[in-house]
């Protein structure tokens, strides 16, 4: 009988009823036949946080009676008995997770092959429904949320994330990775480099032009005003804080975005369970379309270019 899992999209958990299967694969131990120098580049292909992800989805696979290597109508009877159970997105997901099990230790692929691709297409027309997509927090939502911070440490902390994510269309691990050698002092604002991001997995990195709007909504000076009173001269610029309001040398984790975009929207009166860290991003692409800028421009453009219409 298969093992159902609380399906959880970023990593789910696998609540087993029964002893898991004899066999157990780890990905941070993917090849290790090979000569150790090889071994080292196949771990290094894979994000830290994609492996664990990765670990999470084969973990339910190989419990539910699974195995690497795996025949193709295996993994399509798998797709099969959760249909019902998990969302066609946690199921697309798991099926990569296989495939790469598979591929790292050198064998055929089973997600390749047209049985399971075909298995999958019917999953998504028997049981596909749209994925609920997360709010975008507008810039007059932002607007609201700026004004109702005052100026303790975690207030001007937050103020200069949010700012700063809005005008960078940044992503919530975009974000949390900044160092303060990644900005550099322009005198219409700052550059802000992203040495590497979802979509950048092989560290071509790009650079973020980010103006002085002046006003509150300015999010040079919100950075700069937590540096200051942060007393960061190096090292990650957004870090954690204690209840006492001391601020460590920790660097926030992904997950704290998300919780702070919902703290702070909760104090004017959002529905909380709409936004998360995204929201800042698909804000920004918002506001941008709202301002009347076209999205083929939007999409192929620095944020500097959208900014002075936005803010």
């Amino acid at each position: 009988m298969p093992i159902p899992g609380r399906d959880n999209f970023q990593l789910s958990e696998v609540g087993l009823s029964q002893p898991p299967a004899p066999q157990t694969y780890r990905f941070a131990d993917a090849g290790r036949e090979f000569d150790p120098k090889v071994r080292v580049l196949l771990q290094a292909s894979i994000a830290r946080s994609t492996q664990r992800a990765y670990q999470t989805d084969l973990d339910h696979f190989l419990a539910w009676g699974g195995s690497v290597p795996a025949s193709a109508e295996t993994v399509a009877r798998y797709l099969a008995d959760h249909a019902e159970i998990l969302t066609v997105a946690t199921l697309a997901r798991r099926t990569v997770a296989i495939g790469r099990a598979h591929v790292i230790r050198g064998f055929a692929n089973p997600a390749a092959n047209d049985l399971v691709r075909i298995a999958l297409r019917g999953i998504r027309r028997m049981y596909g429904r749209p994925q609920e997509r997360v709010a975008a927090l507008t810039k007059e939502q932002l607007l609201a949320i700026v004004s109702s911070l005052n100026n303790s440490t975690r207030d001007i902390r937050d103020r200069a994330l949010l700012l700063i994510g809005f005008a960078g269309a940044f992503r919530r691990s975009e974000l949390v990775s900044l160092d303060c050698h990644s900005i550099e002092r322009r005198p219409a604002g700052i550059v802000i480099s992203i040495r590497r991001s979802k979509t950048d997995q092989e560290g071509h990195g790009r650079e973020i032009a980010i103006p002085s709007s002046g006003g509150s909504m300015c999010p040079v000076a919100a950075v700069d005003a937590w540096l200051e009173v942060a007393g960061i001269t190096e090292g990650p610029i957004f870090r954690t804080i204690t209840r006492k309001g001391d601020v460590r040398p920790s660097r926030l984790a992904t997950e704290a975005v998300a919780l702070i975009v919902k703290q702070r929207a909760r104090l004017i009166g959002l529905a909380v369970d709409r936004y998360s860290g995204h929201s800042l991003r698909s804000g920004f692409v918002t506001s941008a379309a709202m301002a009347g800028i076209p999205i083929w421009k939007i999409k192929a453009s620095e944020p500097k270019s959208c900014l002075p219409t936005i803010l």
